[in-house]
């Protein structure tokens, strides 16, 4: 018992300056061991975020037939402004607007005295002439067999007989001018060139009509065929090159919700108009019920048949830079590649890529201004997030 007490001093103080130092140990690991981890999660992180992360998508293509809508102008297959040819005073009108008429039907009666006086005349002129030709043929005829006994002179045998021609030609002039005042009054009587629809009347009984002798006629009637119409629609220049004769034509009006008619391309103009770089198409459509009014405004849907199929992307993978349109793709490396394209058709949310690419290219949506080519990125695995 005495031979262990020297010791326990000694002990004690050992203990004394070791827990301190363990104390202190504990803090420093307690304190330390967090920051070095947050520091390790920090390099982790800026590492990380060196190397972007990306969403890609594939090229897709365009089906070979797309519809296209555009405005369209609904008119008459045939429209016509009838005039009178005779001037005087309408008589009487048959018919009025809104009346389907046909062809040679009578629509108005135009009365014209003065040339049914001038049409007597030129008959009695042409009688006249008439008798003096049979007068002078005949003379002619005498001096002829006289002139064979040498009763006569040759001379005044061809006086004669220049007379008698003479004669006939102012007896065809007669004729003709009876013949011209003839058609005139069968002017008189106005008829329907085609079967259609009287879509204006200008004129009443009474009113002075001028065929255009003292001034600018007015039209009596407009007449309309509306039985089949005529669409005329301009297809953009980039479309033009697929509109084919014959492809379906869907039409569509406010004023019939939810219903269409059909109609077909039936020519083009050949031509781009150089002021509004489009081609003028006309559709032709069936409208027996009369359902559709010319002059109407309509929706048109083209079905446009492509010689081939056509890749495109989405809008917001374009990049719009001064070297032209690009998209940033990314290469087996996981590096970026800037390519340019040229664009075709813009489809709303995806637009056509017409050159540029070869449809295996994975290209990144919603690139960021910054990207540049050759920077190194990587592919997300749930494109959903990056997007």
């Amino acid at each position: 018992m005495n031979a262990l007490t020297p010791f326990q001093p000694s002990s004690r103080s050992r203990l004394l300056v070791v827990l301190p130092v363990a104390a202190v140990c504990l803090a420093l690991a307690v304190g330390g061991l967090p920051r070095l981890s947050a520091h390790a999660a920090v390099v982790r992180q800026t590492a990380t975020l060196s190397t972007p992360t990306v969403a890609v998508v594939a090229p897709g293509h365009e089906p070979l037939q797309q519809s296209l809508v555009l405005p369209g102008d609904v008119e008459a297959l045939q429209e016509a402004s009838i005039y009178a040819r005779t001037s005087g005073y309408l008589g009487h009108w048959l018919t009025d607007i809104g009346t389907h008429v046909h062809t040679g039907q009578l629509l108005a009666q135009i009365e014209s005295p003065e040339v049914d006086a001038q049409l007597a005349q030129a008959r009695a002129d042409a009688a006249t002439a008439s008798a003096n030709y049979q007068i002078a043929r005949v003379t002619a005829s005498r001096w002829e067999e006289m002139l064979k006994s040498n009763a006569v002179s040759q001379q005044s045998s061809q006086e004669n007989v220049s007379t008698m021609r003479a004669k006939q030609a102012m007896l065809a002039a007669a004729q003709a001018n009876v013949d011209r005042l003839q058609q005139l009054q069968s002017f008189e009587k106005v008829y329907a060139p085609f079967d259609g629809v009287i879509t204006m009347r200008n004129v009443d009984v009474g009113a002075l009509i001028d065929a255009g002798n003292g001034g600018t006629p007015a039209a009596l009637f407009k007449l309309a065929e509306t039985d089949k119409l005529r669409v005329f629609v301009n297809v953009p220049q980039d479309n033009a090159a697929d509109v084919a004769i014959g492809a379906r034509a869907t039409l569509t009006l406010p004023q019939y919700p939810g219903r269409s008619f059909v109609g077909s391309v039936a020519r083009t103009a050949g031509a781009i108009d150089p002021v509004s770089r489009t081609l003028r198409v006309e559709v032709d459509m069936d409208n027996t019920d009369g359902a559709v009014p010319p002059g109407a405004y309509a929706q048109v849907t083209l079905v446009l048949t492509s010689a081939k199929a056509m890749q495109s992307l989405p809008a917001n993978t374009l990049l719009f830079r001064p070297a032209g349109v690009q998209v940033a793709t990314v290469d087996a490396k996981g590096l970026v590649r800037l390519v340019t394209v040229t664009l075709g058709r813009d489809f709303g949310t995806r637009v056509e890529i017409r050159a540029g690419l070869n449809g295996n290219e994975r290209v990144i949506v919603n690139p960021g201004d910054a990207v540049s080519d050759g920077q190194s990125v990587r592919i997300n695995a749930h494109p959903a997030d990056a997007t």
